[in-house]
């Protein structure tokens, strides 16, 4: 879509918010505004911009309207995002004259909720793209579901066993994760099991060049029919194209199951392949109540549904009904006393505000409290810190001339390659990494940092512990 040397690039690619919180006037001249004509980000970048706090969203929310909006695998919209997300896409398709499409294989019931009122989606008759869904699913059933749940949970070394199994017997394995941690665990202990060329791990640990780069070299191995054994959290479930003959999958929300059943026998090579669905002991997950409350809904699907049934479109969408139903008080963002003074939402703050405490009522028709909404609202419940991180030569590069004396244009030039060479991490983390001075900032106080090269690991990407620089494997 781009030449080289096109003064003013036609896409941008925004993840990573390198961005400090509290801008300097450095910052604000290298500030990106979504001003080039086609911008590929994140659902967490996008809520931001509409509903945080700040004037960075303020510059770019303009450049949405007039525009077609594509967002692919949409059942990870957070849930207490729901009604302000229906709410605000609604306005752009009304009175913007945008358009939205909706993209995943297990579409969410967003024109279907249990308090309409409080904002849904209008969807017209003709929504799919692809009609007959129950004829198409059942043309491409090329996978079922086994249940393996067991009531104790399965141990790690019968995990193991388990990944070992499907490796030698189907030439290839996949398996999904809900957790970074219990990815690095099972890849630390199949190291001494698998032949290092075929082992893999995946994470958002990695940088994205990083990444892609994983994703070729198993692509190419799996093109080459020789062995691959990759453990990857649920980012290789988002619209990754690859095939493999087995997939295992941590017990998850069914929407999650059949994302992950998406990378099994893809190409159509095998009459029918199996994802087989476990428990492990002494998960933790009470921290991730989108993951926790979607395992209780598959559960429930798996006792009151057949095995054959679990990828129907109708199964699908009764799952959804179970998870959002009953989840509906959370969808208008609930807000503590400690965020606003009262338990309130932060959809009422947006809208009527009827809770607003003052002596009179507001004169003046805007009764919004617009501060006290961006300052509380986080797409994710834990805000994360972008990093770059040296990897590979020009990652290096893109930091040394970060480092060097401050030029606008250059600067702006090498903050948006270093998207595809930053890690977001969560704050504790970033204590970690703070504690053990693996991060710097690139200019003294501008809030944008980078990793100690000794602190990415060619295996695992970033870590709070020093790696040894023997474990490269990827080339």
């Amino acid at each position: 879509l781009e030449w080289a040397g096109d003064e003013f690039p036609w896409v941008l690619e925004h993840h990573s918010n390198l961005e400090p919180e509290t801008q300097t006037w450095h910052s604000k001249l290298v500030t990106e505004n979504w001003d080039s004509p086609i911008i590929f980000t994140s659902m967490v970048q996008f809520l931001e911009v509409l509903f945080g706090g700040g004037s960075r969203g303020a510059r770019r929310m303009h450049n949405i309207a007039n525009s077609v909006l594509i967002f692919d695998e949409i059942q990870s919209l957070p849930v207490n995002c729901v009604h302000l997300f229906c709410n605000a896409i609604q306005f752009f398709v009304d009175h913007a004259r945008s358009t939205t499409l909706l993209c995943t294989a297990t579409q969410p019931l967003l024109d279907n909720l249990k308090f309409p009122d409080k904002g849904q989606l209008t969807l017209p008759d003709d929504r799919e793209l692809v009609g007959n869904m129950t004829e198409v699913f059942e043309q491409f059933k090329r996978v079922e579901i086994k249940n393996l749940v067991r009531p104790k949970g399965w141990s790690e070394q019968k995990l193991i066993e388990l990944m070992i199994t499907q490796l030698k017997e189907k030439g290839n394995c996949l398996v999904i994760v809900n957790t970074k941690k219990w990815a690095k665990k099972l890849y630390d202990r199949c190291i001494n099991s698998v032949d290092a060329d075929s082992l893999f791990h995946l994470s958002t640990s990695l940088c994205p060049v990083h990444r892609k780069e994983v994703f070729n070299t198993v692509r190419q191995r799996l093109d080459d029919e020789l062995p691959v054994l990759c453990i990857s959290t649920q980012l290789i479930e988002a619209g990754v194209d690859v095939d493999f003959n087995s997939v295992i999958r941590f017990l998850a929300g069914l929407d999650s199951i059949a994302q992950a059943a998406g990378r099994c026998n893809r190409n159509g090579n095998l009459d029918m392949a199996q994802v087989y669905v476990v428990n492990p002991q002494d998960e933790a997950i009470d921290m991730l109540p989108d993951i926790k409350e979607g395992r209780e809904k598959a559960l429930r699907i798996f006792s009151e549904k057949d095995e054959t049934e679990l990828l129907d479109p109708e199964v699908m969408s009764l799952y959804f009904s179970y998870y959002f139903y009953e989840r509906a008080n959370l969808m208008s963002y609930p807000l503590t006393e400690k965020q606003a003074g009262r338990k309130d939402s932060l959809l009422s703050l947006l809208s009527d505000n009827h809770l607003n405490i003052g002596i009179e009522k507001n004169a003046i028709k805007l009764q919004q409290s617009f501060k006290t909404a961006g300052k509380a609202f986080k797409a994710i419940d834990s805000p994360t810190q972008a990093v770059i991180v040296p990897y590979g030569d020009k990652g290096k590069e893109i930091i040394a001339g970060l480092c060097a004396d401050f030029e606008p244009a250059k600067a702006f030039k090498l903050l948006k390659e270093a998207q595809k060479y930053s890690v977001n991490v969560f704050p504790n983390v970033w204590r970690k990494l703070i504690d053990a001075e693996a991060v710097k900032p690139v200019q003294k106080g501008e809030g944008i940092y980078f990793l100690e090269e000794r602190f990415y690991s060619e295996n695992f990407g970033l870590s709070t512990e020093v790696v040894s620089k023997m474990d490269t494997k990827i080339s």
